[in-house]
């Protein structure tokens, strides 16, 4: 497929990382001409430095063969005039823009990015995407990651294995057997920096990653199954009183049981933050001044999350939080040699708000139904919930952990409003919706899955 990525920042670079290992043709466009050098010296792209809202730039990119658009600019008026210059000039068929201010998606305004209006196919808001995650992360504290599929009827959700887990030396296809009453399924596993599908006779180890799809309604009892105390979170300090900050602070005040503290270093923003919250306290300074983490109650609290716009901030602010006295820190952090450095440096959870991005994109490229798609661990395996059409190859196939190809592990179907865990004896019908776990090099196959084809077995 043909890409014109518009904006060359630290998504930008992001998104055309990921797409170029699938081999796709990606061109980059930015006014910075720094960045076009750094691209075109570190990836496989082709780089053009110039306005990419101007005719005669997109023309130079490709416009004119191009199948996909992405405008991930700093500004979202640009990004959304990039995409009706490329619907209008040049027909290219998905126009995707990144649009940050609130202003623009109120469901009032939905017909703006109509065909009728900008002609724009998929608006990523990076601040709600991310706020949502964190505020999911929230309901499953014992969660290094966790993600809804099924209009959120299955949750998949990303356990430590501790020494002490009750499924250690547990064959996987036993699990079930162990744990008859509860809904779930192990469909991956992490470990020593590779990622996995794994088959029936594969164990968990100290120290794995396990990826687990559960039924919503079992998620609180996995932490009992894998030894990790539930711990209630009453006490939150949000560190960044950003557009992420700010809606997580309001996301958390609904819930009247919680008591929430911003911390913003900017004093316009922190002003900001008082006229927009209700009952959250917002307190101007440095959140790595230990005196201000102090301030907020943060050595007491039940979960540090710090939203600022630098990674590695964030990676000292959780740090020094835990260090302090704090019971769990989640950090957000885009670049993935520091996301490992903070798994080393004892931070509880770690978020990729590029990671969501790029799955949002990414679910737009595949081939076939796919209706969710999240990417895991930097792009090395995939989670996507699709439908089996007629002629699928799924249909009449067992879903045991030795069934399908290997690398590739069923974790549920959803069917009539009922979740139906995977299993030997479970085999898909038409228009079930299948939820699969699979590594990226099973991307094809996974796709053949939920388009019309010919024999794949």
């Amino acid at each position: 497929m043909r890409v014109i990525i518009c904006g060359a920042g630290r998504v930008g670079q992001g998104i055309a990382r990921r797409l170029a290992r699938e081999n796709h043709d990606i061109v980059m466009i930015d006014q910075d001409a720094r960045l076009i050098d750094k691209v075109q010296t570190e990836l496989d792209v082709r780089g053009i430095h110039g306005h990419a809202g101007h005719p005669d730039v997109l023309r130079n990119a490709g416009g004119e063969a191009c199948d996909m658009i992405i405008a991930v600019t700093y500004f979202d008026e640009i990004n959304m005039v990039i995409c009706q210059v490329a619907d209008t000039l040049f027909n290219i068929p998905t126009k995707i823009a990144r649009v940050r201010a609130q202003e623009y998606l109120e469901p009032s305004w939905r017909q703006l990015f109509s065909r009728e209006g900008l002609g724009i196919d998929l608006v990523i808001s990076p601040e709600i995407e991310v706020g949502d995650a964190i505020l999911q992360r929230f309901k499953t504290p014992g969660a290094v990651m966790s993600i809804n599929f099924g209009r959120g009827d299955v949750q998949l959700v990303g356990i430590d294995v501790l020494p002490d887990s009750p499924v250690l030396d547990t064959a996987l296809d036993q699990i079930q057997g162990l744990f008859p009453s509860l809904s779930a399924r192990v469909v991956g596993v992490s470990r020593a920096g590779h990622v996995f599908a794994p088959r029936g006779n594969d164990h968990l180890k100290v120290g794995d990653t396990a990826y687990v799809a559960v039924l919503k309604a079992h998620a609180h009892r996995l932490n009992s199954i894998f030894n990790r105390p539930e711990t209630e979170m009453r006490r939150v300090v949000v560190v960044g009183g950003g557009n992420v900050g700010l809606y997580v602070a309001a996301g958390l005040e609904k819930q009247s049981d919680v008591r929430v503290r911003v911390i913003e270093a900017d004093i316009k923003q922190a002003e900001q933050g008082v006229s927009k919250l209700n009952r959250t306290i917002v307190i101007h300074g440095d959140g790595l001044a230990r005196n201000i983490l102090e301030e907020s109650d943060a050595p007491t609290a039940d979960l540090v999350i710090a939203t600022t716009h630098d990674d590695k901030a964030n990676i000292l602010i959780t740090k020094l939080a835990k260090q302090m006295g704090a019971k769990r820190a989640l950090a957000l952090v885009n670049a993935p040699e520091l996301a490992q450095l903070a798994r080393e440096m004892n931070v509880d959870a770690v978020l990729d708000p590029k990671a969501l991005t790029v799955s949002r994109i990414l679910m737009k490229m595949r081939r076939g139904r796919i209706l969710a798609l999240q990417s895991l661990e930097d792009g090395a395996a995939e989670i996507a919930e699709g439908v089996t059409l007629e002629t699928s190859p799924l249909i009449g196939k067992p879903l045991g952990y030795d069934d399908l190809p290997k690398g590739i592990t069923a974790a549920a179907i959803m069917r009539d409003g009922e979740v139906i865990f995977a299993g030997p004896n479970v085999k898909p019908r038409a228009n079930d919706h299948v939820l699969l776990f699979y590594e990226d090099s099973m991307t094809p196959k996974v796709e053949q899955f939920f388009r019309v084809s010919a024999d794949f077995f």
